[in-house]
Parts: structure tokens; C-alpha cells; sequence
């Protein structure tokens, strides 16, 4: 049971009687019992003629998963097997992160009839969304009170990554294709394997000129050379505490996802094989012996639930799930964080036992220059600079350029254990690895 704001209203117009009637003899108490009394009737008639909400049956229609940032229409059939119609206020019980829109729904269903309830879910959180319960207030005829239930109605969303990092694929695939020998451009260079056979045409380079079929064709014939294929690239995306780290829109967590969806990508249609593995002491995700277009669909529902964990990564364990995965991997990308040194210390210890195996790329996403070296803007120069800026603005310049060092140190220490390393901006990164990876694809090193 439950009661409507017009309860108090009801009870406050009882102000009247007990201010006339005491006058007329009638003690003060007799009046207000009286009237409570008599709102209390009131209610309890309310209350019975309301239609019972637990006659009700639902039925949930959502679809399964949406993309982060994207609608998700979300619909209630409601059912009313009572015999009174009800007249109703529902409420979801989807948590806050979900955007449901309007928190109270309207029901007004006659007896025998169903009615559809739609609502806009604009999910602002990635991950799993659920509600288990549904609400209904159903009113009596006068509005003052009314009977409440909670109905059991499981649902769940998954809200996918956005893969907003897909507008690089096309540019890249462009270039991909450069690489397989589909256009004009040829390339070559140690590790390529060789495609086939042309004719010569000005502009060749004359290294690539077979003088055997010369021979026997009678023409100048050019061989043709294509990257090597069915190559194994292993993405790790670091899980641990450095990956919570603000940068950009997000965390370093959904910079790393964005990465991996577009070199996963770029590599799947490369004809290379794509292991993605998220890590920190416990493996997270695992994506592994997935082809085609298959990739990118388990990737993205794999990657939804994670979420970044507040504690220091184990690599030696990391690199041993890399070789469960892969015996013999062409290359792997531990997208990760490489700014501070006490931060990276037993990172890089355990580096050169991957390095000495394979070809290794670590990226990062960076959070960016923290404060310009003129806060005023270019044109203050000198003194003048000097005089604009604060204490503040100096303290966070400096702050920034120690923060700078810091990663140069890191990188210089990755290089000399044998990796190579990519620094860049949350929405630079993905396109910034995939230039790395075809580049390695186009000069034979993968």
C-alpha cells in the first residue's frame, strides 16, 4: 500500500472542522480523531479498489548488445489478468549509468489487455547493464493511495566499446593493399615472399627484373613481391592500475581497447593470425583462434566487461600466457604504460626474456603535454612571458617537463632491452600502430 500526495492535502483540509466545530462545543480532539479517522476510510477504499499490480505479467524486448554512445530501444509488454483496468506508474529498475530517460512510466491497460511501454536506453558507461525487477503503483480511483509491487523482469545489455578508431581502417587497407602488389606500387625487402610475374614498365626497379622468364617471354619481365603472410600477432592490453589513467576522453584501458580493435583489424585482413589477451595478474579477456569476420564481433563482446584493476600488472605471467598462445610469435604489442621508471621497473626486468624471442612493440597512450611553455600564448616571448605566468603555471610546467623526461628514460630503456616504442595520444595511438605494423610489413621484418 501506498499513498499519493493528495493523502496530506486530504488531511490538511481537516484545519477546517477543528478550527468551527470546537466552537459549536465539540472537543478539539474528537474533531481531529474524527477526521483522521475519516482519511484513513478514505484511503483504505482507495487502497481497495485499486487493481492488484501482482496480476500483471511482463515481458521484457531488448536487444542484446549496443554500442557504446548508441540508442538501445528498450520495451515492457505488460499484460493485465485482473478483471479491473489499471491505471498504473512503472518504474524500470535499470541502474543510472544505463540513461533510461523518464524514471516513471504511464500504464493505463484494461482488464484482458496488454500494452507496450518503450523506453530509450543511451547507455554512458561500457560494460554489463542489467535490471531484475520492474515497480508498478497502481492508484485507486480517487488518486489518494493504491497498492505496490515489485515484479520480477531480468534483463540485461551489453554495452560494446565504440571503435571509434575504425575511421583509420579504410586508409590503412588502402595502404595494405600497395603492400600485397593489388595496385601499381611494389614493394620488396628481407622475409617478403614472391607473388608473380609482369611485364616491365618504366619507373620499375630494375633489381626486381627476372632475366630467366626475360628469356624465355621474349619482353622484360618483372617479379612481383607481396609481405609474408600467416604471421602470429599477439596484442596484450595491460588491465593493471596504470591503466585507469585518465587520458584524453577516457582511460588508458579504452585507449588500449581502440588500439587493439584496429590492429586486430588490419592484421585479420593481412592474413596474419590475431591473438588479443587483457592482463594484469589474471587474464581478463582472450581472444584467440578467431578468423575472419568473425574477429572484430568476439573482440569487442570480449573486451565490454572489463574493466581497469588497482593493482601492478604480473608481466612474467603475461609473458607466459604470450607463448601459451603463440609458440612462436611475429610480434607482439603490450599496449601499456611507459612514462614513469619506478612504475615500469619490473616491466622492463622482464622484457628482454620476450624480446630475445620476438619482435616487440610497446605503446602508450600519453596524457599529453600538461601546460604550453607560454601560457599567454605565442606571441609573449621573454620577459613578458615571464611576467604572465604564475606560480602555479610554473610549478605545472615543470611538473610536466619532469613527466617528459621520465618517458624518454622509459622509451631509452625498452630500446635497449630490444623492443621498439610507440608514444602518442589517446586518439593518435591505434593509427600510429598500425602505421608501425605495416611499416614492418613493408620493409620484411614481420
Amino acid at each position: 500500500m501506498f499513498v499519493t500526495g493528495r493523502f496530506p492535502l486530504l488531511v490538511a483540509l481537516g484545519v477546517v472542522p477543528v478550527v468551527l466545530l470546537p466552537g459549536a462545543g465539540v472537543p478539539a480532539w474528537a474533531v481531529v480523531g474524527g477526521w483522521m479517522l475519516l482519511c484513513l476510510g478514505v484511503a483504505a477504499l482507495d487502497v481497495a479498489l485499486a487493481a492488484d499490480p501482482r496480476l500483471l505479467t511482463i515481458r521484457r524486448r531488448l536487444p542484446a548488445r549496443t554500442l557504446l554512445g548508441e540508442p538501445a530501444d528498450s520495451e515492457l509488454i505488460v499484460g493485465n489478468g485482473g478483471t479491473r483496468a489499471m491505471r498504473a506508474l512503472v518504474r524500470d529498475g535499470w541502474q543510472p549509468t544505463a540513461w533510461a530517460g523518464s524514471a516513471r512510466l504511464r500504464l493505463d491497460v484494461p482488464a484482458g489487455e496488454r500494452r507496450i511501454l518503450r523506453q530509450v536506453l543511451r547507455p554512458v558507461r561500457r560494460g554489463e547493464l542489467r535490471s531484475a525487477f520492474v515497480a508498478v503503483r497502481s492508484s485507486g480511483p480517487l488518486g489518494i493511495a493504491g497498492r505496490q509491487a515489485v515484479l520480477d523482469a531480468p534483463g540485461r545489455l551489453r554495452v560494446l566499446p565504440p571503435f571509434r578508431a575504425r575511421r583509420h581502417l579504410p586508409s590503412r587497407l588502402a595502404r595494405l593493399r600497395e603492400l600485397d602488389g593489388n595496385t601499381s606500387v611494389q614493394v620488396r625487402g628481407q622475409g617478403t615472399e614472391f607473388d608473380s610475374l609482369r611485364e616491365y614498365v618504366r619507373g620499375d626497379d630494375v633489381r626486381s627484373i627476372d632475366w630467366r622468364a626475360t628469356a624465355r617471354a621474349g619482353t622484360t619481365m618483372l617479379r612481383t613481391w607481396r609481405p609474408e603472410r600467416d604471421r602470429h600477432i599477439v596484442i596484450v592490453v595491460d588491465t593493471g592500475r596504470t591503466s585507469a589513467v585518465r587520458v584524453g576522453d577516457g582511460t588508458r584501458l579504452d585507449a588500449g581497447m581502440e588500439t587493439a580493435l584496429l590492429l586486430a583489424a588490419l592484421a585479420a585482413r593481412a592474413g596474419d593470425h590475431v591473438h588479443v589477451l587483457m592482463f594484469d595478474r589474471v587474464v581478463r579477456a582472450r581472444v584467440s583462434r578467431v578468423e575472419g569476420p568473425a574477429l572484430l564481433p568476439a573482440l569487442v563482446d570480449a573486451m565490454a566487461p572489463v574493466e581497469p584493476q588497482l593493482l601492478d600488472t604480473d608481466w612474467d605471467a603475461a609473458f607466459g600466457q604470450v607463448r601459451a598462445l603463440a609458440g612462436h610469435p611475429s610480434l607482439v604489442v603490450l599496449v601499456t604504460a611507459h612514462d614513469d621508471p619506478a612504475a615500469a621497473r619490473g616491466f622492463l626486468g622482464s622484457l628482454p626474456a620476450l624480446t630475445a624471442r620476438t619482435r616487440v612493440l610497446v605503446a602508450t597512450a600519453s596524457e599529453g603535454p600538461a601546460v604550453s611553455a607560454s601560457p599567454a600564448g605565442p606571441e609573449v616571448a621573454g620577459r613578458d612571458a615571464a611576467r604572465t605566468r604564475t606560480a602555479a603555471d610554473v610549478y605545472a610546467a615543470a611538473a610536466a617537463e619532469r613527466a617528459a623526461a621520465d618517458a624518454r628514460r622509459v622509451v631509452a630503456a625498452v630500446e635497449r632491452a630490444g623492443g621498439e616504442a610507440v608514444t602518442a595520444s589517446a586518439d593518435d595511438l591505434p593509427p600510429r600502430v598500425a602505421d608501425r605494423y605495416l611499416a614492418l610489413k613493408a620493409a620484411g621484418r614481420l
